[in-house]
């Protein structure tokens, strides 16, 4: 990420407080944004009060406050959306927060993006939104297996197999991949860009979606129930605790680095000023290289000199297998490249510190 050349003009993050947004503010600053914030600081992400850049013009307001939003807007040249409630979820009792907080949000940010003339907007997606990833079977075809079954699951079967039986191999999905969001949070996720995609048309708008992978790095939260495989791992070696790995541990994942991630994002922001109005597209934010949940655990076991991980055998039912991306578009089109490699990311994550405990 190179350093700012002029005024880029004021950028809008929304959850620039949170893990991702904050990154984003950093490098946005970085390269010659001037910069506001929105952010809630809803108490089951935010641990304490967020240390905010003084060049910051930070707001505390709620996404879904359309005051707060029309207030925060002015001025405005382009948004980045990052406020969202993330993970799984703890059970099915979230899904009213999912929807309210991740696609209301969603429509008031942009029925206000609409009334203030803004037209440049990066939304914030997941690899959620593909369900199970890309396979292919014995005989060469593509093939998107059907979710697991309890049944395979509690006899050990964890990889997906085709119809008659046999194994599936895993292989990187493109953004033309069938869509299959499989949990509350995956179709708010999917909601958040076809809202996008409908706000471009309305009102010629030119929005990017990137579909973001795996995510880690310094500033994961630290002990929410919606924190990444990463931040768990990272959170019980702190802990002097063995890393509890969830099934065999060969789930297969595509980990990028949190400043790769922002570096996307402005990236992204650049390629929305080039764009004719009425444009959007959907880009996969991944480092490119397959790697496996255990050899995560082992190598931030190993970074930490903390205890070797344990294989559970445990699942969970929302869960899938293998999904990793294909990011050859992100390359091509919007001109960027991962500088953080696995090993030197979970040597740097092994330590780096994380973002405050949630105590409410």
């Amino acid at each position: 990420m190179s350093g700012g050349t002029g005024d880029r003009g004021l950028l809008l993050v929304t959850g620039g407080a949170g893990f991702i947004g904050s990154a984003i503010v950093a490098g946005a600053l970085e390269a010659g944004w001037r910069v506001r914030v929105l952010d809630s600081l809803r108490a089951d992400v935010h641990g304490g009060e967020p240390d905010v850049d003084p060049r910051v013009d930070f707001v505390r307001g709620d996404v879904r406050d359309a005051a707060v939003v029309d207030a925060a807007l002015a001025g405005v040249d382009a948004v980045c959306h990052q406020a969202a409630k993330v993970g799984l979820g703890v059970d099915f009792q979230d899904a009213p927060d999912y929807v309210d907080s991740n696609e209301h949000g969603t429509a008031v940010l942009l029925a206000a993006m609409d009334r203030a003339g803004v037209d440049r907007l990066v939304v914030a997606s997941s690899m959620v939104v593909y369900g199970e990833g890309s396979y292919r079977t014995s005989t060469g075809e593509t093939e998107r297996p059907a979710p697991r079954r309890i049944a395979d699951l509690d006899a050990g079967v964890f990889d997906p197999r085709d119809a008659a039986g046999e194994l599936l191999e895993p292989q990187l999905i493109s953004e033309e991949a069938p869509l299959d969001p499989r949990n509350v949070y995956a179709i708010t996720k999917l909601t958040q860009e076809h809202l996008a995609t409908s706000w471009a048309r309305s009102t010629g708008g030119r929005a990017a979606a990137l579909r973001y992978h795996n995510v880690y790095g310094p500033g994961m939260p630290q002990n929410t129930p919606y924190a990444g495989v990463a931040s768990l791992f990272r959170s019980a070696l702190q802990r002097g605790e063995a890393p509890r790995v969830y099934e065999d541990g060969a789930q297969r994942r595509d980990f990028v680095h949190v400043r790769d991630v922002a570096a996307a994002n402005l990236a992204a922001l650049d390629w929305t000023a080039e764009q004719p109005p009425d444009t959007s597209r959907a880009f996969n934010v991944g480092s490119g290289t397959v790697h496996t949940i255990g050899e995560m655990a082992e190598a931030l076991a190993r970074e930490a000199g903390g205890p070797e991980p344990v294989v559970t055998g445990e699942y969970r039912a929302g869960d899938v297998r293998h999904v990793t991306a294909s990011s050859e578009r992100l390359r091509t089109e919007l001109r960027w490249e991962p500088s953080m490699s696995f090993e030197e990311g979970m040597r740097e994550f092994a330590t780096a510190p994380l973002r405050a405990a949630v105590t409410s």
